[in-house]
């Protein structure tokens, strides 16, 4: 095996590091024997010139790696944020999450439009753009309390929990092309959710998370605790084709048991693992190395970026 050039996009503001998962990434291929750098993507400029365009970082032109992880940690101004992703994409770059699957899994309501279409079960919800029709709304998921979400929003941001009609109407601000999604609140989970890491169309870990008291998100980055979870066939199913249906290479799904049955609440373009693998003792920054190189080898192209 002769070492490939791999490549850790990171979005991560400069006054600040890289996240723990990017180094893990860069440190897990370094390992496997290979090349591996951390890009930030504040650092790169766009350059159209006429009938060419080129990739600069800090300046100088930037070589074509055999294949670029993406870690797109951004939930403001998305399709611009990910704007550097689809140049190395048009510049024969092996991505690994392309910027189009990256899209659909960063807004909510493109996720849950993609994921009832292929019929894998999320949450009773209704979009509204008007104070006038929330009552319905409420109606429709099945009374309060609701949960309130915006389209954009990662590691809970953009999701409230709301008890009352008189509080729902309070709360949304209704602004000119302000989009809200009404959401059923299931009490069945218990502020319980389940994420699932698939790479590759494999599943690779599996954990419970569970919101501290007083919160129901139950994110770690809000507190929550994690604990290891055996997870059942149909909730198998369901994880992997939500990350298919979304053309994700690699993605963290989030589930909740209902009683009707586990439902989708969240598909992670850019799910952390720092608190998987420490769960788990599965090594999912080799797994997901190994997978991209795996990928960029399948590719057409491959050879002709310095692999």
């Amino acid at each position: 095996m002769w070492a490939m050039k791999i490549g850790i996009l990171s979005f991560k503001a400069l006054s600040g590091q890289a996240s723990k998962e990017e180094i893990r990434l860069k440190k897990a291929a370094r390992e496997l024997g290979h090349t591996a750098r951390i890009f930030r993507s504040a650092r790169f400029q766009l350059v159209y010139d006429g009938s060419s365009k080129r990739l600069l970082y800090d300046g100088k032109l930037f070589p074509k790696y055999d294949v670029m992880i993406t870690r797109p940690s951004v939930i403001r101004e998305v399709d611009l944020s990910i704007s550097i992703i689809r140049q190395m994409e048009m510049m024969g770059m092996q991505v690994f999450n392309s910027s189009s699957s990256i899209l659909d899994a960063k807004n909510k309501l493109k996720t849950a439009q993609i994921l009832a279409h292929y019929n894998i079960p999320v949450p009773k919800t209704v979009v509204v753009r008007w104070s006038q029709y929330v009552d319905d709304a409420v109606k429709l998921v099945g009374g309060m309390p609701v949960i309130v979400k915006t389209p954009f929003g990662s590691y809970g941001q953009g999701v409230t929990i709301v008890e009352s009609k008189r509080g729902l109407k309070s709360t949304l601000d209704w602004k000119e092309n302000i989009m809200y999604m009404i959401q059923e609140f299931v009490k069945y989970s218990k502020g319980q959710d389940i994420r699932v890491f698939v790479v590759g169309g494999k599943i690779v870990g599996t954990m419970m998370r569970k919101a501290r008291k007083g919160e129901f998100r139950s994110n770690i980055e809000l507190g929550g605790k994690s604990s290891i979870v055996e997870i059942t066939e149909e909730e198998k199913d369901i994880a992997l084709r939500a990350v298919q249906a979304l053309d994700l290479d690699y993605g963290g799904v989030d589930l909740i048991r209902s009683k009707n049955g586990p439902v989708v609440l969240e598909v992670n373009s850019n799910p952390g693992f720092k608190e998987l693998e420490k769960a788990t003792g599965v090594d999912i920054a080799g797994i997901i190395v190994e997978y991209a190189i795996e990928y960029a080898k399948r590719a057409p192209v491959f050879g002709k970026n310095g692999g």
